[in-house]
């Protein structure tokens, strides 16, 4: 649906700006009067201003922390007692990030105009995720809206935590990385190519080793470096290019899984994910057919998105879930037979809960193994490397050294 920027006279003559989305800005003007604010100036939002929009979203998506605040703040003014409106009001005043502030306006405004606070919710994707929107949904129905507030807040912490573990396990080895790398360009670029024209001159000849190194460094500081780069970055383009295809997406994650050391760390993660989701939704009240619906669309893993789809249509056609989830390939045998055990039962929030907690558990134990491990290879790599450049640097002058005996 289009959004448009407005500008407008509110009561007292204030004088008050902001987007507003609706079909046409005949249905942009008609909403806004309803809200006693007469606009002066509509402006439906450009395609290239909303791809520019969407590029600061991208950024802004990364931090979470203030969408979790939202939701903490929403839930507990909900559950003293404040209606919705006042509610989105009073945090209206706390927000500090500009466009989220103007995001949370406009879902108040549309939401006194008598829309819907789901369907004002939907059209801030940045902001709101499929599992947001669903669960928020459940609550406006069922008349529990805090509690629901209450279960995403926690859900969504719960998820930056694992998440936050994973960023700084990773952050070492990539600075170790890029401190290598670096040193590798200084002494492939700089130092190698003086001490070679030097010994050249000397009417010695150079080291293989140096030789090889030499030519190296003549790719790297002459036009071929371009030549490389766009190379190597249309390489990169088509790649993803592929992989945004429903074959590319299953060849990588397929080939993820079957990764030797990482494959089974990326499969409990994807299992990790996909119980805790459900249990979270089963438990907001949301119907076993949508929970499986909301939770594909999140899973972030093609075999798994394949098997979910599966077992939805199992329970439409009044079988189990458990048959198809074991035939993916992602869920193991005993994963899958617990599930299957929770459903026979009755419990299988209580169950999916419990496979996730063992699951991210085990995650966590696995992820400290590899970061042991992968760090001292990191090391030994790296220093074989420079220490390979360094034996092509110092060879020819001990070479030529000795020759002045």
């Amino acid at each position: 649906m289009p959004r448009f920027n407005y500008i407008a006279i509110a009561a007292g003559g204030k004088k008050v700006k902001g987007t507003i989305t609706a079909e046409s800005p005949y249905a942009a003007r008609k909403q806004l009067r309803i809200r006693s604010v007469h606009p002066s100036s509509i402006k439906e939002i450009s395609s290239r201003a909303q791809s520019k929009a969407a590029l600061f979203s991208f950024f802004g998506k990364r931090n979470k922390t203030q969408i979790i605040d939202f939701t903490k703040q929403m839930a507990t003014l909900l559950n003293s007692g404040i209606k919705l409106t006042e509610a989105l009001s009073v945090l209206t005043l706390q927000i500090s990030d500009a466009r989220f502030r103007a995001a949370i306006v406009d879902i108040r405004d549309r939401v006194i105009t008598g829309e819907s606070f789901t369907d004002a919710l939907k059209d801030y994707s940045d902001y709101f995720d499929v599992i947001y929107v669903s669960m928020v949904r459940v609550g406006e129905v069922t008349g529990v809206l805090g509690e629901s507030f209450v279960t995403i807040a926690t859900f969504m912490e719960k998820r930056q935590r694992v998440e936050s573990k994973i960023l700084t396990v990773m952050i070492y080895p990539i600075v170790l990385i890029v401190f290598c790398i670096a040193a590798i360009l200084v002494l492939t670029t700089q130092v190698i190519p003086k001490i070679g024209e030097q010994i050249t001159r000397t009417g010695k000849e150079l080291p293989w080793i140096t030789e090889r190194l030499m030519d190296v460094s003549y790719v790297m500081t002459s036009w071929w470096l371009l030549v490389v780069v766009v190379v190597i970055a249309a390489m990169v383009w088509a790649l993803k290019r592929f992989l945004r295809t429903d074959r590319g997406a299953y060849m990588r994650d397929k080939f993820l899984l079957s990764l030797p050391m990482f494959g089974p760390l990326i499969k409990q993660r994807v299992v990790a994910r996909f119980a805790s989701t459900l249990s979270t939704l089963l438990g907001s009240g949301l119907a076993m057919a949508e929970s499986l619906r909301v939770v594909s669309e999140v899973t972030g893993n093609t075999l798994m998105k394949k098997a979910i789809h599966h077992s939805r249509e199992r329970i439409l056609a009044g079988a189990d879930i458990a048959t198809p989830l074991r035939d993916s390939g992602v869920i193991d045998p005993a994963t899958a037979h617990m599930v299957a055990v929770g459903e026979k039962s009755g419990e299988l929030e209580t169950m999916l809960k419990s496979i996730s907690d063992n699951l991210e558990s085990s995650t966590d134990i696995v992820i400290e193994r590899l970061s042991a491990a992968v760090e001292p290879v990191i090391i030994i790599v790296m220093a074989a490397i420079i220490g390979l450049i360094a034996y092509a640097t110092i060879m020819p002058i001990l070479e030529v050294s000795a020759g002045d005996f």
